[in-house]
């Protein structure tokens, strides 16, 4: 018998059963976390409930918290991580995060900033040092000119487009995101109260935004824009020629900014090339430029990511950290600075983890192309492909029941596959699932193997 906790409860189950007992005793579907009756019920009013003491507490909560949805990627990476620790061999390809070490020169000055007594708080918005170097890197590298006081560094880009969404929307503005998003940018824009706008794009098109549509969707209330290139979750890269086209649509709407989240850029293949939209002429004044050091430096526990952007913004960002955090991490600071001296695009650390990423790609690519049903649209950039397999759904799976969307498909291969993914109903495509390949040669073999011979049944299964 093996003791697990998950979401607060203890669940006994038998060695010999655990993959199927467990994952069905915590979740039929992949909807993991709990919804509150609260959740249910935005305008619900104030919940009495016994607590420890003789008092009732009120449990009701804010109508902003109430909007938002958790995140699945952070549920399904805890689930597998759960089913991993009751002893069941789950292959785990959810999480986004590389399985390389830090570089050893970025970990060596993170060492040496505690052994040399770095361990104080920073200015809010980040030590002057690595202001300087950030303004370096995106002038060498991306072609654009900021001073130290257009920068902004926190604890992650996730941070950073938080509190840009929060610095530059009113309640009822509209955040108009291209889907496949990456599962934040929608609830980012509910906390701020503002409308997330979603406008679909198609795999056969690469999963890239059609100016068109994008131009019938703009109103007096559209106040951002959210452009990430490469992408999470379709490894999709704008070329410069599209981004241009969009260039020119936004600027003839003086409200409309753009979120250009660039955390992707170094992880891109050859003939791809990255274009920063603040870049483009006339986009300087309004884009504000996020990235970071988790992705491309293997840095996701350092926790560091930054913005740039007029200084009318980038202050309104620091504004708000400066009540949520303040500043980040001076060890990961110090760290960050050591990366940001590799060389171009991070040196040869960096490039060696892109070699290792196209050839994981190449072969998760070429072996999905030879199952029948899937469609696929090769990732540029990033590590991930984002796989149509909405062949298989309508299909009765012998024991588990039909399959009717990503989310029970994903389910179907936790359980029978013992791998665990991402459905793209949680990045706003229900046809498609997430694989995330930042894991090993061996263990992407291992995993489509098991996909492959899970899926071999529902091939021949009819349509119910």
């Amino acid at each position: 018998m093996a003791n697990t906790l998950y979401n607060g409860a203890t669940c006994r189950i038998p060695l010999r059963n655990q993959s199927l007992a467990f994952s069905r005793h915590v979740s039929r579907s992949l909807s993991f976390l709990p919804i509150t009756r609260a959740a249910k019920q935005p305008n619900a009013i104030a919940v009495k409930a016994s607590s420890h003491s003789d008092f009732d507490v009120d449990l009701s909560l804010s109508p902003r918290v109430n909007a938002v949805k958790p995140s699945k990627t952070v549920a399904i990476s805890d689930h597998a991580t759960a089913l991993v620790q009751a002893g069941v061999p789950v292959i785990r390809l959810a999480a986004g995060e590389p399985d390389f070490d830090t570089p050893a020169p970025i970990a060596e000055a993170g060492i040496n900033a505690i052994r040399e007594g770095y361990t104080r708080y920073t200015p809010n918005a980040g030590t002057m040092e690595l202001r300087q170097a950030i303004c370096h890197k995106l002038k060498e590298e991306n072609g654009i000119t900021y001073t130290p006081d257009q920068v902004v560094v926190s604890n992650g880009a996730k941070q950073s487009i938080a509190q840009a969404v929060l610095a530059v929307s009113s309640p009822g503005d509209e955040v108009i995101i291209p889907a496949p998003f990456w599962v934040s940018y929608p609830e980012m824009a509910r906390l701020a109260d503002a409308t997330p706008v979603i406008l679909p794009t198609l795999i056969s098109d690469n999963f890239l935004l059609d100016p068109k549509l994008l131009e019938s969707k703009i109103t007096e209330r559209s106040r951002l824009l959210i452009l990430c290139s490469p992408s999470n979750p379709t490894g999709s890269v704008y070329p410069k020629e599209l981004l241009e086209e969009i260039a020119r649509i936004v600027a003839k709407h003086p409200r409309l900014l753009v979120l250009s989240d660039e955390i992707y850029e170094h992880i891109i293949y050859a003939p791809a090339t990255h274009t920063s939209f603040a870049s483009l002429p006339g986009m300087w004044d309004r884009t504000l430029t996020v990235n970071g050091f988790s992705k491309a430096f293997a840095m996701t526990g350092w926790r560091l990511g930054y913005i740039a952007g007029p200084k009318h913004f980038v202050a309104a960002c620091g504004k708000i950290q400066s009540q949520f955090t303040s500043g980040a991490s001076s060890i990961a600071q110090k760290a960050a600075v050591a990366a940001l001296g590799l060389g171009h695009a991070g040196g040869e650390a960096v490039s060696t983890m892109v070699k290792a990423f196209r050839e994981r790609r190449d072969f998760l690519v070429q072996s999905f192309r030879e199952i029948d049903g899937i469609k696929i649209s090769e990732p540029q950039g990033a590590f991930y492909l984002f796989l149509d397999l909405s062949f298989y759904y309508g299909r009765e799976a012998e024991g588990f029941g039909k399959i009717v969307d990503s989310e029970s498909l994903c389910q179907y291969l936790l359980e029978v596959g013992q791998v665990a993914l991402v459905p793209g109903s949680a990045f706003g495509d229900d046809t498609c699932i997430r694989i995330s390949y930042a894991e090993s040669l061996t263990t992407l073999q291992a995993a489509v193997e098991r996909i492959k011979k899970a899926l071999v049944p529902l091939s021949s299964a009819a349509l119910v």
